[in-house]
């Protein structure tokens, strides 16, 4: 069994959201961790675990930020890790994969499937085996009670519910 371990200078986790459901808001979170455990090169039949610190929440905005932090959205007071188990790692093709597990936003715990881009194996100059993956999925935000909800004066929304899940992460094998 190896395992491996999310390189946080060569990763990102970010989501996107419809503003005003004319554009889309990007934000991420700046600190972050993750652990890959698997007997395959491939991968397949991995355990993945990973945790987000919501206090690290940025959309390049400092209100907006402070915003997500509070009890409308994230809470993180009272809540301040996003996490992810999996409980299945499903190879497609060479470089294609399907990941289900469960997503704990909150105090709430939903299944999420994620598509997952391999990237390949390689060893870097300093001799560490790394792999990538480029993640993605959707989750509805109600769903996680990240419940702010405005209109606009004529009745549209302010933010959408579907929430887009993107990810580009490294892993270094220990």
């Amino acid at each position: 069994m190896a395992t491996w371990k999310i390189d946080p200078a060569h990763s990102e986790v970010q989501f996107k959201v419809k503003h005003l459901m004319i554009s889309t808001v990007t934000g991420g979170f700046a600190n972050f961790e993750g652990t890959v455990e698997s007997a395959n090169d491939d991968f397949t039949g991995a355990n993945i675990s990973f945790e987000a610190d919501v206090d690290s929440i940025s959309t390049k905005n400092a209100d907006r930020d402070q915003h997500l932090k509070a009890p409308d959205f994230f809470d993180a007071a009272q809540y301040p890790k996003v996490r992810f188990v999996s409980k299945e790692v499903k190879k497609i093709d060479e470089s294609n994969y399907k990941v289900t597990g469960d997503l704990t936003i909150r105090d709430t715990t939903k299944p999420v499937e994620l598509s997952v881009e391999y990237g390949g194996i390689t060893k870097d100059p300093w001799g560490q085996v790394k792999a990538g993956f480029e993640l993605s999925g959707k989750i509805n935000r109600k769903e996680f009670g990240l419940s702010f909800h405005a209109t606009t004066d004529n009745g549209g929304l302010v933010l959408g519910d579907e929430v887009k899940l993107l990810a580009a992460v490294e892993v270094v094998k220990q």
